[in-house]
């Protein structure tokens, strides 16, 4: 007898960690379509064939991926705001394309290469 209880509160545990398991990815999966942000950066007024046209482009870019990543106040989702901001640039400077661009953002983080290509 003791060996069906403990058969039926394992089958029991493991229905119930399941169930658990798919509410939070629908949860998740919820609450990440919640989340995805925009904002157009306008650049037509600005010389992008020119170092100080990249610059001030990079500065609207970062200002923009900033407003979409912040969420709220807080100390800790600042802290998680710091990869959405980078991935927001990164994907802004690859849509805009412009090699000056691509440049000054290498020189910005460091030199260091990264999967990030413009051409011309």
């Amino acid at each position: 007898m003791n060996s069906n209880v403990q058969t039926l509160n394992g089958t029991f545990l493991a229905h119930c960690a399941a169930l658990l398991l798919a509410a939070v990815l629908v949860t998740s999966t919820a609450f990440a379509d919640d989340q995805v942000r925009s904002e157009t950066v306008k650049f037509g007024d600005l010389n992008v064939s020119t170092a100080d046209g990249a610059e001030a482009l990079y500065g609207r870019i970062h200002a923009a991926a900033k407003r979409v990543c912040t969420l709220s106040n807080d100390v800790w989702a600042r802290y998680r705001m710091l990869p959405c901001i980078t991935s927001a640039e990164v994907k802004a400077i690859e849509k805009v394309n412009l090699p000056l661009l691509t440049a000054y953002y290498q020189t910005k983080i460091g030199g260091q290469p990264k999967a990030l290509i413009a051409t011309r």
